[in-house]
């Protein structure tokens, strides 16, 4: 395993905790959990349980935080999930789609196994650092768990939601916006015909995107990715690793060896349900974590 020090290290870990947070997006169980108490539609229980450790926010704060998704599509959802469901109603489902999705991918585990993983992850997750990541506070002063899967899932979660802060802050250097970033992903490794629709983007907001893209250098002019693009990114995915390596570091070789060895049999199961275009883009990433030179995320 990659030294304490080697970012890669926490791309790696991000391969094995990742997934496990995932089921609260693609698993039935997880979205039998929000219609229940009346979030239905995918986008309903998607923003209002991602959102609801914030609070009843609006659209404003949550396009900050969530970064990639279209302003008039975030604001369909938000505020009016909370006429629905109250925050604490969409926590309460998130974490019951969660657990019951995770039990069928764990109940042929030992319980002391899902017990060890879960104090580890927990301890992991309980030494990030939150400064100036919304996401990953809202989700660290979370109640702890009363059970292991929903203590693993939480872990997962926090440290899950901590990276993608680390990511958007490093996003944020490259002086592109978010319908930016999403369109030149696209023009890489992506799918604009599922991704632009899965974040709200007009034709012409993207056609208007990948105009500055050209102007800014990230595409030419048969918008192909440029090497000033390629190079650039790479630099937020290598920054975005650094930005994580904090809770391995405290956590220590050895037992951060430990986790990834607990997880890997959950995070497997888990990932079977991940559609391969997701924007997640685990499948590449895993492929990265073991060699591989193409950065994804």
């Amino acid at each position: 395993m990659a030294a304490l020090d080697d970012p890669g290290l926490a791309r790696l870990m991000w391969t094995h905790f990742e997934p496990v947070h995932a089921v609260t997006y693609f698993h039935p169980r997880a979205r039998a959990a929000y219609e229940a108490v009346g979030l239905r539609g995918y986008w309903r229980g998607y923003f209002a349980g991602r959102a609801a450790p914030l609070g009843p926010v609006a659209a404003p704060l949550v396009v900050a935080a969530f970064y990639s998704f279209a302003p008039a599509m975030v604001a369909r959802a938000l505020p009016s999930v909370w006429r629905l469901a109250s925050p604490e109603e969409a926590l309460r489902a998130r974490l019951t789609g969660a657990v019951q999705a995770l039990a069928e991918f764990t109940y042929e585990l030992p319980e002391a196994h899902l017990v060890e993983a879960a104090g580890l992850l927990e301890e992991a997750a309980g030494r990030v650092e939150t400064a100036g990541r919304v996401l990953g506070a809202a989700n660290a002063a979370l109640p702890r768990g009363e059970y292991p899967l929903a203590r693993l899932w939480q872990a997962a979660t926090t440290l899950r939601e901590h990276r993608g802060d680390g990511h958007v802050a490093a996003l944020v250097t490259t002086g592109l916006d978010p319908v930016e970033v999403v369109a030149w992903r696209c023009r890489v490794d992506q799918s604009r015909e599922f991704h632009q629709s899965a974040r709200g983007w007009t034709d012409e907001e993207w056609a208007a995107a990948e105009e500055r893209l050209v102007e800014k250098g990230w595409l030419t002019a048969d918008r192909a990715p440029t090497e000033h693009g390629t190079e650039a990114f790479r630099a937020v995915e290598e920054a975005t690793d650094r930005a994580a390596l904090g809770p391995w570091r405290v956590l220590g070789a050895e037992r951060t060896a430990r986790v990834r060895e607990l997880l890997e049999p959950i995070a497997d199961r888990a990932r079977t349900i991940i559609p391969p275009q997701s924007p997640i883009g685990l499948p590449a990433q895993r492929t990265a974590a073991r060699g591989a030179a193409t950065p994804a995320r």
